[in-house]
């Protein structure tokens, strides 16, 4: 019961806005009440030089941490008279838990440093620290109670002005799509056969990746190119002709598919693909791996290099047989271009079908429909940097979406490729203010302050409150 009508009053404290630096008896002085990681501090002089004891009384000071209807007391002091010290010594009737102190009123400290931590939990965020005197007369009953708020705790949120970079406008949005395709040709032949092993397949994914844009309205074809390539085996000269000539039958085969124009199809050729071969060695488990990789790299012709890499037997007839043939290649690289959207409610309709068709300007029109939306703006700018995941804009942007979604191990990450802008560099101090890193922040939004970042000044004020 007595419990109770404590908190009752110490909530009827908190609500009246009582404070004081004393109680009877107590004067405080030099209080902190502090978060230091996983707990709360707090450290006060309690100064007991007027504090008067009846020989018949007990005292007992208790600091408790209240928040609403959460509480914690803290370790007590216990102060004794005379008769109630020699009381409490007969008959072991303590009024101090465990973890308090007690003195004889005669031999009380008339200062004491209290220093006392405690399990930080997220109700204490906005508690007080409220001082409880509470006196006992005979058989430990309490005669008088006395209560005083000491002091609040609020521990400060960092909430900066985050600042997202609209990326510079695409008049033409220029796009291409690229594959390989593995052709088969007879030995020494320059004809294609469409029903020869798996040409089918292959010149199917040509078509797939042609038919992927030319049927979009939005979009219009500007180009195709084919590069096409031999394996080493046999003599340069040959390799030469037999690169430009397939490749000129793979540009009239596909060229005959849609009809297009002689010269809508451009065409290059490499006689021996050794940057292939060369790939292939260095992730292989090859005996003689090294030396042909210095083959490779020498400056001796290429029929020179492809000779001596014969003499090591099973290595060459192991790349004759699982390297050479992916060596024989074609790639193709198909270009196409975007119609701009400016109409808000097409550029949703087109997010939500086929966000890959925006830009980054256009994702960033979107987003300001959103306004301070954080979850919409994280959707959208995480699209958008999946869209276009080496560009440092987008990274920026997505980065200021996941801090103002406190998620901050995905930010990471992406500030690391947001570039060198005066903006990515706010950026990168607000992350590091977020981490706690506030020496690093400071740096930062000072670096950034003096790049016209105007920003910066109030997140460098909120980290020097914060430190």
């Amino acid at each position: 019961m007595k419990r109770i009508l404590s908190i009752l009053i110490a909530l009827l404290i908190a609500t009246t806005g009582v404070k004081a630096q004393s109680i009877d008896g107590v004067k405080v002085e030099n209080l902190q009440m502090k978060r230091q990681g996983e707990y709360m501090a707090v450290k006060m002089n309690m100064d007991f030089t007027t504090l008067d004891m009846p020989s018949n009384r007990a005292v007992l000071f208790t600091p408790m941490i209240v928040n609403g209807k959460d509480s914690l007391e803290l370790s007590s002091i216990g102060i004794y008279g005379r008769r109630r010290y020699y009381y409490y010594v007969r008959n072991d009737k303590s009024i101090i838990a465990e973890n308090g102190k007690t003195y004889r009123a005669s031999e009380r400290p008339e200062n004491m440093e209290y220093n006392v931590m405690v399990p930080y939990s997220q109700w204490m965020n906005g508690s007080y620290l409220l001082l409880h005197r509470s006196d006992y007369g005979c058989c430990n009953k309490v005669v008088d109670e006395q209560f005083s708020q000491m002091a609040s705790f609020k521990e400060m949120v960092f909430s900066p002005k985050f600042v997202y970079v609209r990326p510079v406008t695409e008049m033409v949005k220029t796009r291409s799509l690229s594959g390989s395709a593995y052709i088969d040709f007879v030995i020494n032949r320059t004809n294609i056969n469409p029903n020869y092993r798996n040409n089918k397949v292959e010149i199917a994914k040509i078509q797939a990746t042609i038919d992927s844009v030319k049927t979009d309205a939005d979009i219009t074809l500007t180009s195709v190119s084919i590069k096409g390539f031999a394996s080493p085996e046999g003599s340069y000269k040959n390799n030469e002709r037999l690169a430009k000539e397939r490749t000129e039958a793979l540009k009239k085969h596909v060229q005959n598919l849609y009809d297009f124009e002689p010269d809508f199809i451009k065409t290059s050729y490499e006689p021996e693909d050794w940057a292939g071969l060369r790939n292939y060695v260095i992730a292989s488990d090859l005996v003689n791996k090294d030396e042909i990789i210095k083959l490779i790299d020498s400056d001796l012709e290429p029929d020179s290099k492809e000779y001596a890499i014969r003499k090591y037997g099973n290595d060459y007839l192991h790349l004759l047989a699982n390297c050479y043939p992916t060596l024989r290649h074609s790639d193709y690289k198909v270009e196409y271009s975007i119609r701009n959207y400016k109409d808000v409610d097409e550029i949703k309709k087109v997010f939500a079908e086929s966000p890959q068709k925006l830009s980054l300007e256009e994702f960033y029109i979107l987003a300001n429909e959103y306004g301070s939306d954080a979850r919409e703006l994280n959707d959208i700018f995480e699209t958008a940097v999946r869209m276009y995941p080496n560009d440092p804009v987008a990274n920026l942007n997505a980065a200021i979406s996941e801090m103002q979604n406190n998620d901050f191990a995905s930010a990471e990450p992406h500030l690391k490729k947001a570039g060198t802008s005066p903006e990515a560099t706010y950026a990168r101090g607000l992350y590091a203010a977020f981490i706690k890193d506030y020496d690093n922040a400071l740096e930062l939004l000072t670096s950034a302050k003096k790049q016209g970042v105007a920003e910066a000044q109030d997140a460098i004020n909120q980290v020097n409150e914060m430190k």
